[in-house]
């Protein structure tokens, strides 16, 4: 026979249990349970406003860095690199605007990006002007003493005023005739723009992909990504008979939408989601670029660029592009 349970065993185990278990109650538990959930502490920091000064003209002080914290509702700051770099972690971002008058003319970037993924596995980099000090076309032509014309259309190209398809075309076949030496004089005197070398180490260090993808030409990426340690390259091709360029180039053009392309295809290459990609660039032909991956930024862009760009770098060097992604300058490497 089966000896029931005695009426202080069953009255202990009722007390222990609600009286109905229902929606309300369930929900009630799942909110308990939630990551999100603080019963009367600080706000979940999801945030985290960067700032960058350029180091040639300015240093982040400790006041700036308090005037951000308050405006931004801050947690502590953490300096990524002293006088240089810090991060605020925040609830909520920041309005670019508000972020802009509190700092009026002072040459310091800001970056207000979601805390979680910060660091990215794939970065596609224009060349021109970003990578580069440079822009190659415009070297060229000054070899053939067409310096100015030229200069003129590739301004705006990159302005977005004309389709960069056609304005290239249009140089290229005007440097017709150019002897091939003197894309060896162009190459001899290209230089890396400030904090490139130390962005493609870093990344790469930290297991990241890293690739060059210009609207120029690959006689001079293949330069570039050697001497920066790109993992590959990718641009124009142009045409010569053996001893001066003929005024063409290979089609298709590596225009606006290849670039894109080229980000896509490296991303599903790699098995990387476009959230964990950055792209960094300066003209009009890399906005497809900038506004696909997970973190676009312009580098000291033209208008229509740096406008439509989700973050940019206006004053300090491409060591900001680390910094945006929570690099600490003891995580730095210098390159070869």
């Amino acid at each position: 026979m089966t000896t029931p349970p005695s009426r202080s065993a069953s009255a202990k185990a009722n007390a222990d249990l609600p009286e109905a278990v229902g929606p309300a109650t369930i929900s009630a538990v799942a909110a308990l349970a939630s990551p999100s959930f603080r019963p009367h502490g600080p706000p979940a920091m999801n945030y985290v406003l960067t700032l960058v000064a350029d180091r040639a003209a300015t240093t982040l002080d400790a006041a700036t860095i308090a005037e951000l914290a308050d405006a931004a509702s801050a947690g502590p700051a953490e300096i990524l690199s002293p006088g240089e770099a810090a991060d605020l972690p925040c609830p909520a971002p920041v309005p670019p605007a508000v972020i802009a008058a509190l700092l009026g003319a002072r040459p310091i970037d800001a970056f207000c990006l979601p805390l979680a993924g910060r660091r990215k596995r794939l970065l596609t980099a224009d060349m021109d002007s970003t990578i580069i000090t440079a822009e190659v076309i415009d070297e060229l032509a000054a070899e053939a003493g067409i310096g100015a014309e030229i200069a003129a259309i590739t301004a705006r190209s990159m302005k977005g005023e004309i389709d960069f398809g056609t304005a290239l075309r249009d140089r290229v076949a005007r440097l017709r005739g150019t002897p091939l030496a003197a894309l060896d004089r162009v190459a001899a005197r290209l230089r890396p723009s400030a904090g490139a070398r130390e962005l493609i180490a870093t990344m790469r260090a930290h297991g990241a992909i890293t690739a060059l993808v210009s609207g120029g030409f690959t006689y001079f990426t293949a330069r570039i990504a050697e001497h920066l340690g790109f993992s590959a390259h990718f641009a124009n091709q142009l045409e010569n008979d053996g001893a001066t360029l003929t005024g063409t180039v290979t089609e298709p053009v590596l225009d606006r939408d290849a670039k894109e392309r080229i980000l896509r295809t490296l991303a599903a290459q790699h098995a990387i989601p476009l959230a964990e990609t950055m792209a960094i660039g300066d003209g009009a032909n890399d906005l497809a670029m900038l506004q696909t991956a997970g973190l676009g930024i312009a580098f000291r862009a033209k208008p229509v660029v740096a406008n439509a760009a989700r973050a940019r770098i206006t004053h300090a060097t491409l060591r900001a592009a680390l910094f945006a992604q929570g690099y600490r300058i003891s995580e730095f490497r210098e390159g070869e």
